[in-house]
This record gives C-alpha cells, sequence and structure tokens, in this order.
C-alpha cells in the first residue's frame, strides 16, 4: 500500500535485538544527501555506532561500483543457509550490502510491511510510519549504491506517508499542518455521513409529527438499526423523554412502528434496568425488509454513542432543554464542519435551510429561533448564531466541536 508523509523523527530498527535503536545521528549531512550516516544503537547490540565512509560505498574514489547483488537466479550464501533472502519493496537486499546496519534495516522493514499486510484491521499511523522509515533507508541505500531507482522510491514513500496522514486526519476529522489544534473527534467523516444518513430518514419516515415521537424514534432506530432489533432500559427512555416516555412509547407501539415483546407493556419497558433489559424491534429495520442504510456494527455503536452524547449533554440536561431543542442540537451537529460552521459551502451558502431544521426537529420554520436561543444559552452554539433571510447560520461552540459531522 502506498500513502504516507512526512519525517517523524529518524528512528531505524537495529535487527538485532529486534527493537529500535535511537535516532539516526548526522554526519556531514543528511541521509538523502552525499554525506556519512552514524546509527546509534542500544548496549550490547554488537552493531558499529558509526561506519567509515569507505565502508559506506563498498570502495574508494569516485567511481566506485555499486554495492554487488544477486544475479538472476543466484541466492547469497548467508541466504541460502536460511533458505530464502531478504526483500523489501520487491527488491532483493544484497547479503554482503554495507553498512550492515543498513542491511538489517531493510531486513527488518521488509518483514514489518508483511506483518502489516497480515494485519485484520488497518492502522494508518502505522503504515505512515513504516513509510517514513522505507524513505529513509531507500535513501541511505541510493546513497550507498548509486541507483537512481532508490532515490525515486524513497521520494515515493515520502509522499506515501504524507498521503496516508492526510487520510488518517480526514477519517477522524482533524486538522493537519498547523492548521489549527487537534481535536480527537466522536466520528470519523464516513461515520458523518451516516448520521446524516439516519437523520433525514427520521425526518422523513416518523410515523407521527411530534418532537417526542421523533426523538425516540431517532434513539430507537440508532439501537436497532443493523439487526431490526435493540435494548433499551428504563432509564434510556425516561432520559430521553422524561415524564412523557410512557405516552410516546405507547403511541409508536400503537402506531405499528414499534413491537415490544409478548406480555410487556410500555410501563414494564420503563421498569427494565440495564441487567435486564428491553428487547424491541422496528420492523421496517429487519433485514428481511429493504433496508434504509446498511451500516456494520462498529458505526451503529458509534451513531448510537454520539447522539446519546448529544441527548444527554450535561448543560442541556441544566437548561431543562425539551425533545425539540434535543433534536436541533443534534440536528447542528451532524450538520457542521470540522471548525463547527454549521452547513456546507453550496450554491446556498453557509446555514441550514430553516424548513429541513423545522421538518427535522417537528417544529414551525418561525419557532426555530426560540430553541436556537436556548442552544445558545447552553454554550452549544455561539453566541452569532442567527435565523433571520430563512436560514440557520452559526457555527458549534468549541466545547462540542468533537461531536461535529465533519461535514
Amino acid at each position: 500500500m502506498d500513502a504516507g508523509t512526512g519525517d517523524r523523527g529518524d528512528v531505524f530498527v537495529d535487527g538485532t535485538g529486534r527493537g529500535r535503536t535511537g535516532r539516526v545521528r548526522a554526519g556531514r549531512g543528511p541521509v538523502t544527501g552525499g554525506g556519512a550516516a552514524l546509527f546509534s544503537d542500544a548496549p550490547g547490540n554488537g552493531v558499529p555506532s558509526s561506519v567509515p565512509a569507505s565502508a559506506r560505498h563498498g570502495a574508494t574514489g569516485a567511481g566506485a561500483a555499486s554495492a554487488p547483488r544477486p544475479r538472476s537466479g543466484e541466492v547469497p550464501a548467508r541466504a541460502r543457509k536460511a533458505g530464502r533472502w531478504a526483500k523489501v519493496a520487491q527488491r532483493i537486499v544484497p547479503d554482503d550490502l554495507q553498512p550492515e546496519v543498513l542491511r538489517m534495516e531493510l531486513t527488518e522493514l521488509g518483514d514489518a510491511f508483511r506483518a502489516y499486510q497480515r494485519r485484520p484491521e488497518p492502522d494508518l499511523v502505522v503504515l505512515a510510519d513504516l513509510h517514513d522509515r522505507k524513505a529513509r533507508a531507500f535513501a541511505l541505500w541510493a546513497d550507498v549504491t548509486g541507483d537512481a531507482s532508490l532515490r525515486e522510491e524513497a521520494d515515493r514513500a515520502v509522499a506515501a506517508a504524507r498521503t496516508t496522514r492526510e487520510m488518517d486526519a480526514n477519517r477522524r476529522g482533524l486538522l493537519v499542518d498547523g492548521e489549527g489544534p487537534a481535536i480527537e473527534r466522536l466520528l470519523t467523516r464516513g461515520q458523518g455521513v451516516c448520521a446524516r444518513d439516519v437523520l433525514e430518514h427520521v425526518r422523513t419516515d416518523s410515523p407521527l409529527p411530534g418532537a417526542e415521537a421523533r426523538l425516540a424514534v431517532l434513539m430507537l432506530t440508532l439501537r436497532a438499526a443493523r439487526a431490526g432489533t435493540g435494548n433499551v432500559t428504563g432509564q434510556d427512555l425516561s432520559g430521553w423523554l422524561a415524564s412523557d416516555a410512557e405516552r410516546v412509547l405507547q403511541e409508536l407501539v400503537d402506531a405499528g412502528w414499534l413491537v415490544l415483546p409478548k406480555d410487556v407493556t410500555a410501563d414494564d419497558a420503563l421498569m427494565s434496568r440495564s441487567e435486564e433489559p428491553t428487547r424491541v424491534t422496528v420492523p421496517t429495520l429487519v433485514p428481511t425488509q429493504p433496508r434504509p442504510f446498511c451500516f456494520g456494527k462498529v458505526t451503529r455503536a458509534r451513531l448510537s454513542g454520539w447522539a446519546q452524547k448529544v441527548v444527554g449533554d450535561r448543560k442541556l440536561r441544566k437548561k431543562k432543554a425539551g425533545p425539540a431543542t434535543r433534536l436541533l442540537a443534534v440536528y447542528t451537529a451532524a450538520h457542521s464542519r470540522p471548525d463547527g460552521r454549521l452547513g456546507g459551502a453550496g450554491e446556498d451558502g453557509d446555514g441550514l435551510a430553516l424548513d429541513m431544521v423545522a421538518s427535522f426537529c417537528g417544529l414551525r420554520p418561525e419557532d426555530v429561533a426560540q430553541h436556537v436561543g436556548l442552544l445558545v444559552a447552553a454554550g452549544w452554539l455561539a453566541e452569532e448564531a442567527d435565523t433571520t433571510g430563512e436560514r440557520l447560520q452559526g457555527r458549534l461552540a468549541e466545547r462540542v466541536l468533537p461531536l461535529s459531522g465533519l461535514l
């Protein structure tokens, strides 16, 4: 896999103790130039801490030949004993390549890339570090042998490392290249897309029009998104809907949108505890039906946790925010950019259309401003939030930036 960047600390594996050495110590210049590269090593590893220039080039004089590489069909003597020879990036590492620490690093690097490919899950941070190591090692290999193709491989590894880190930052919604402080996001950009898909499904397909029902539909949809069933407790329901929980739950059952277990009433569900939750079913989300959205169990759990953090925000609870205000908090978080600004930068300009916001929250467009004021008072939206011009414009407060949907 070719992706990743920059320079992160010049660390090499010495290969003998299968650990990292210290940092590369500069000699007359960096490894990408013509100067000698000196490597530190852990005590007792038996790797020399410096390598003379003559050893680096394998000969004296400007016209020294490249270090010998095995010809086609030829296996180096030391590699023949092991039954194989060292390879990295489809290149054979010559058994007599000098300095020894470089040969060790290239051998270990090939093993590290192959081990990464066997990982059950990708880790872009680890991959970027591997590309960094490859860039440094191939640059020195090019210096040693005079092989221009090795220099090109080193340059590609530098670009790969940078691209990999940008991919990782993009997935996690982090700002890169000094554009701002890193913020640990709860959702990745892809999960933000899934969150907006769920919100749009609730906006258009909620069986009941009120804000209380819409909030319950949102939270129960996220619980049952994958299998059509999910567990809820009385504490969940009371936390979402307070004194309206039993009424709203029964209305959803009467509408046929929600199915409770046999002989379990809405009141029973409100009494259920975490050790024995109520397993509810949302028929429209059962896998035998056409699915409104499809994502894995990790994303489902992350989205459910994200919505719970928004709905259960401490300052919203302190302000006694009702269902409509909490729905507005969810909608603004899901439709914000990494810097917190609401809406995308399309032809309609910044902000969110009031009619879409109102439709999701179960409000009239003219009533949205009141709930925006409550979010400003709770420190959810910044004070410049505005609802004139049929759009909700503004940005999330700094404290809730980790909950941004990363438009």
